[in-house]
């Protein structure tokens, strides 16, 4: 049995902060397939190494790779269990908004007047009004 820990609004900004860049993407992508250096990595992008190394190191602080050294080179590998977080989060994303999508086609498709009655305010037009308390004459 899995038992997930919820993210922390900390880690969910930092997990899609990562994501939301192309490259670091395509560094994930990249790294899932297989393990590369920081040096093999840098040859498939038009831009520095030392920008390569930031998009990994925020990458890195996400959670979604694992850099580790073997002499002197520099290893990074994906995280599946972690990108296996950011789905989770995104289906609880999806789950929360099918069930308002649900409800609202619900209360649209619903003919019967009594269960389906319009408002103004939250109050139900049509509603009976207390009685007034003023005496009659």
């Amino acid at each position: 049995m899995v038992v997930r820990i919820e993210l922390s609004d900390t880690e969910v900004d930092r997990l899609f902060h990562a994501l939301a860049d192309a490259t670091r993407r395509d560094i994930v992508r990249r790294t899932l397939v297989g393990e590369a250096t920081v040096t093999e990595l840098a040859e498939a992008y038009a831009m520095s190494f030392a920008a390569v190394q930031k998009h990994v190191a925020v990458l890195e602080g996400a959670g979604l790779v694992r850099k580790e050294a073997r002499g002197r080179t520099r290893i990074v590998r994906a995280d599946p269990d972690r990108i296996e977080r950011v789905r989770d989060q995104l289906d609880a994303f999806a789950a929360t908004w099918r069930g308002r999508l649900d409800r609202l086609d619900a209360l649209l498709t619903d003919d019967d007047p009594t269960t389906a009655r319009p408002t103004v305010n939250g109050t139900p037009t049509g509603a009976a009004t207390p009685p007034d308390d003023r005496p009659s004459h």
